[in-house]
């Protein structure tokens, strides 16, 4: 059966594969990164070059998870309104969360002279567009805040948009990119000197100490520090309750038409945002939005109709030819967690980084280097990773950690969806009670049965299927599996036990 994903994002079909070896035994070196994404990679290259031996660890290829997933705006408009991160943050918090993004996108653009990396890096403007007299207004408020924390942003009524809007706040400088070539170019350039890049090589457990021992199901990685650079960190009880899961979906198409190069956003909730990739000399429109709490939506395929109907509404699109979904991890008080994990010393983390994953995931690679090569940063103690602010998102705080403590309890006292393999038609997936225990259960087209235990390795909540991505995920601290069990997402490591159904 094929693990993969249902979908392949534009990124995944317009690059070449890449074939890195798995970790052959035990290994010793300076560092140990775990995560081949844009945070991970980042770290490798920034750490190789300043002298350290790296090796990186990912589950599955590199660039599958949430990086080859993304839509790729590189912006200082972060998801939090810079209104937002001057109350909570206070007004010098809110100039640095500008200048570290600026700083990041900085880092990028000097990556692509240095290395003559072909990943069609442009820049351009930025446009968050109001459709209605009230967004318009809660822009206006937005643009001062913007400006006050360094922005380039001002108010206006020209937007190249082929739909009317009521204005929109414009940003200066930003930028676009093809990610995986991008990134394919820095991992192309790991392996030597004393450096590894390793795939499908599954982290098991993180030990810290003098040394540190990365135990995977390939040998033991020994390394002075770790950086777990994944979408949520290994096993960490307390950092899940500052981080919140959400799936997101992306649709594109070739465009009859012409559309300036930039980034748009609408000031919906959820919002939808818009930007343009050439392919093969063609221009496609690339619209994602629709996201949701991960295991929340069960018409999941409905998510990737609504984006169709918004993006052939508004633009001359031929046909939608690409659609994919990714996973982002919303913090607790609206910046991302980098730094050292807390009661660890040598262990470093990278998380939380919402809708701007490229922007973080690259200050990540800048700080975490800076962090373990003893250096000052400007950006550190904002981002510190075992920050608690009481004040800031407690609201969202109480609520999430309250959905899953009520995932907890209602999943386990709910009904299952039958009792008999025939109750399942190919194609879907439900949890049946077969001998007293919930299994749940997929078949395929063909009529082949998979039975596994509904309960995620990670915490023990119980899983729910999703059907435009043929997966069962985990509604409590965002794992996800495939129909036979397989992690496809953290924080677990381990798979789903499979079970036996009556013959």
């Amino acid at each position: 059966m094929d693990e993969t994903r249902t979908h392949r994002s534009l990124w995944t079909l317009t690059t070449p594969t890449r074939d890195f070896p798995t970790l052959p035994g035990d290994l010793t070196v300076d560092v140990a990164v775990i995560g081949g994404g844009m945070a991970g990679l980042t770290t490798a290259w920034l750490l190789k070059c300043a002298g350290k031996r790296v090796a990186v660890l990912e589950m599955n290829r590199i660039l599958s998870g949430q990086t080859g997933q993304t839509t790729a705006h590189l912006t200082e408009l972060l998801d939090t309104p810079y209104a937002t991160l001057r109350r909570d943050f206070g007004e010098k918090g809110a100039r640095l969360a500008a200048s570290s993004s600026r700083a990041a996108i900085e880092q990028i653009a000097s990556l692509v002279e240095e290395l003559r990396l072909d990943c069609d890096f442009q820049r351009v403007p930025m446009f968050q567009y109001a459709e209605t007299a009230r967004e318009l207004q809660s822009l206006e408020d937005e643009v001062s805040a913007a400006r006050d924390a360094g922005l380039l942003a001002t108010l206006t009524q020209r937007v190249p948009l082929p739909f009317a809007v009521k204005g929109a706040l414009r940003v200066e400088d930003q930028a676009l990119f093809h990610p995986r070539k991008y990134l394919l170019g820095l991992a192309d350039r790991i392996p030597g000197d004393g450096c590894h890049l390793f795939e499908n090589t599954r982290v098991l457990e993180v030990q810290d100490g003098k040394p540190c021992r990365v135990v995977t199901d390939r040998g033991v990685v020994t390394a002075t520090d770790v950086v777990e650079a994944t979408t949520t960190p290994l096993n960490r009880v307390f950092m899940h309750t500052k981080l919140f899961p959400y799936r997101t979906y992306a649709v594109a198409g070739p465009l009859d038409g012409a559309l300036e190069p930039a980034q748009y956003y609408d000031c919906k909730e959820p919002y939808h945002y818009i930007r343009t990739q050439p392919v093969d000399g063609r221009t496609y429109v690339i619209v994602g939005g629709e996201d949701h709490k991960v295991g929340a939506e069960e018409d999941t395929a409905r998510c990737y109709a609504a984006l169709e109907e918004f993006a052939r509404e508004r633009f001359p699109v031929e046909s939608i030819t690409h659609r994919w979904s990714g996973q982002v991890i919303e913090p607790a008080d609206g910046l991302a967690y980098i730094g050292r994990d807390s009661a660890r010393k040598h262990v470093y983390v990278a998380t939380g980084f919402s809708g701007t994953g490229m922007t973080f995931g690259t200050l990540a690679g800048m700080l975490l280097t800076d962090l373990i090569l003893g250096r000052e940063n400007p950006f550190a103690a904002l981002y510190d990773a075992t920050r608690v602010k009481p004040m800031a998102g407690v609201k969202d705080f109480i609520q999430e950690n309250a959905e899953v403590a009520f995932r907890f309890v209602a999943d386990r006292l709910a009904r299952p969806d039958g009792k008999h393999l025939s109750e399942v038609a190919p194609g879907e997936a439900k949890v049946l009670e077969v001998d007293g225990q919930k299994v749940a259960v997929y078949r395929e087209e063909d009529g082949t049965s998979h039975a596994v235990s509904p309960v995620c390795t990670h915490l023990g909540c119980h899983v729910h299927w999703n059907g435009a991505e043929r997966s069962w995920d985990c509604p409590c601290h965002g794992a996800r599996f495939s129909p036979t069990g397989k992690v496809l997402n953290g924080p677990a490591v381990k798979d789903l036990p499979s079970r036996k159904l009556p013959t």
